[in-house]
């Protein structure tokens, strides 16, 4: 019996499915990605995945694939690699970034391509699985994440207090759908600048933004073409230099039709189109699992793959 495991680590939880014989057992979930000044506890989430194997009964599969978020910044591969081995005792092991699962996971097999990804945050990954790995984006609600759901928090907010300044570009509309959420706007600065979840504030505002421009708010709906915009180009650059890529936009900041309209106007003017996703970043490690089963290996890279076991 062949049993492979694939784990996802986002900062909504720790997800993880085992197959066994080509069949997908149930999809089971545990705490997620613990951060603190020393960056990811890789140890707590080896952890938590172990009693997850446990309850399915699994002690050495075959191969596992641990696709986590963190990994070119918050945390060193060498250790998660070890912890994850010594603790989940699969034959053979890989840790990837969650950028390479969400991008398998997204075209449904290990080919060309390129995802953007607009959640909270946003960040769009490009690959031929050899010499090509590009990242674009994913700098965070500060510096980057351009199109997020955060980023289109702010730029609401922004032009939210726009119109309670009595300056050109605001909209009374926002304004008080924001207050209705988050109080007064005299705390606002507090919330989204001071607090630990500012990113998920910021983003929580999203969906006032495209309901207003939804419902005709100019202002708003300038928003959404502004984030699809910034989508766009970062799945064309994630992309740029692929010979003939397959092109995905994930997140669900893309049900928003002013967004989804202007991410594949923009790749439409470089002449290609954008698919539907086929799934997410555990589904993405799934396929990796299986394929680190049947061959051995995975296609190696110094940031975004290592691989321990025979």
């Amino acid at each position: 019996m062949s049993t492979v495991v694939a784990v996802d680590v986002g900062g909504s939880g720790l997800r993880l499915v085992v197959r066994r014989d080509g069949v997908d057992g149930e999809r089971r979930q545990a705490a997620g990605a613990r951060v603190g000044a020393g960056g990811l506890d890789v140890a707590a989430l080896a952890a938590d995945a172990r009693v997850l194997l446990d309850a399915e009964g699994v002690d050495a599969p075959e191969a596992v694939c641990w696709s986590t978020r963190g990994l070119l910044f918050l945390a060193d591969p060498a250790e998660v690699l070890r912890a994850v081995a010594a603790a989940l005792r699969a034959r053979r092991t890989a840790v990837v970034s969650d950028a390479v699962a969400s991008l398998v996971g997204a075209l449904g097999e290990v080919v060309p391509g390129a995802v953007v990804a607009a959640g909270t945050g946003a960040v769009a990954f490009g690959s031929d699985f050899s010499a090509h790995w590009t990242r674009v984006d994913g700098w965070g609600h500060v510096l980057g994440d351009r199109g997020s759901a955060a980023w289109v928090g702010m730029e609401g907010l922004r032009a939210a207090l726009r119109s309670r300044d009595g300056v050109g570009g605001g909209s009374p509309g926002l304004l008080a759908a924001a207050e209705d959420l988050l109080g007064p706007c005299q705390g606002w600065p507090r919330r989204v600048m001071t607090a630990a979840d500012a990113p998920e504030a910021l983003a929580s505002v999203a969906p006032l933004v495209t309901a207003a421009a939804g419902a005709g708010d100019v202002v708003a709906a300038g928003v959404c073409v502004a984030a699809g915009h910034a989508l766009g180009e970062s799945l064309l650059a994630a992309a740029a230099g692929l010979a003939r890529p397959r092109l995905v936009a994930t997140g669900g900041l893309l049900s928003a039709p002013a967004v989804r309209r202007e991410v594949e106007a923009v790749v439409a003017a470089a002449g290609a189109r954008v698919e539907t996703a086929s799934g997410g970043a555990l589904d993405g490690a799934l396929v990796l699992a299986a394929r680190l089963d049947a061959d051995g290996g995975l296609p190696r890279h110094p940031q975004y793959v290592h691989l321990a076991g025979a």
